[in-house]
């Protein structure tokens, strides 16, 4: 467990939300991109749910998040502090309130269990399922037992 104070790690995500409804009350054209940014979500337990982090974050939209080099870590949300889902992307559109990351330049999705790659592709944060189009390549990490009988 970290030293942290609680309240203050649990700034960082409500800064990201601020910004974000910032965007919506004074128009998301107004605001500057975020530079080197780090944001970590938490459960409503407390515990580690996604960390987002990219080099640069913009607001083209008041629904919208758009981000350069994108590296998303989605954690099983629990005491374990296992890491479920690292996706890492050239650029992104984030959109906060479906709780969807997507991406058209290229994305490599790494687990434990596999090692995708693909062109097009969708993270729906909430039913945790990545989805991918075009050129996709996956490797199972993964023993089949009798696939072929």
């Amino acid at each position: 467990m970290s030293h942290v104070n609680p309240v203050k790690r649990s700034l960082h995500p409500l800064c990201l939300l601020a910004c974000w409804g910032l965007s919506v009350a004074v128009g998301a054209a107004t605001l500057a991109p975020a530079i080197n940014w780090v944001a970590p979500l938490f459960t409503k337990d407390n515990f580690r749910s996604m960390t987002l982090r990219g080099a640069r974050a913009s607001f083209p939209s008041n629904d919208q998040v758009d981000v350069v080099d994108l590296n998303l870590t989605a954690y099983a949300g629990d005491a374990t502090k296992k890491v479920e889902t690292v996706i890492v992307a050239p650029s992104a559109t984030f959109l906060p309130r479906q709780n969807i990351a997507r991406g058209d330049a290229g994305v490599q999705v790494v687990r434990d269990d596999l090692e995708a790659s693909g062109t097009h592709w969708i993270y729906d944060h909430t039913r945790k399922k990545v989805s991918l189009t075009g050129h996709v390549r996956i490797v199972f990490n993964a023993e089949f037992k009798a696939i072929l009988k």
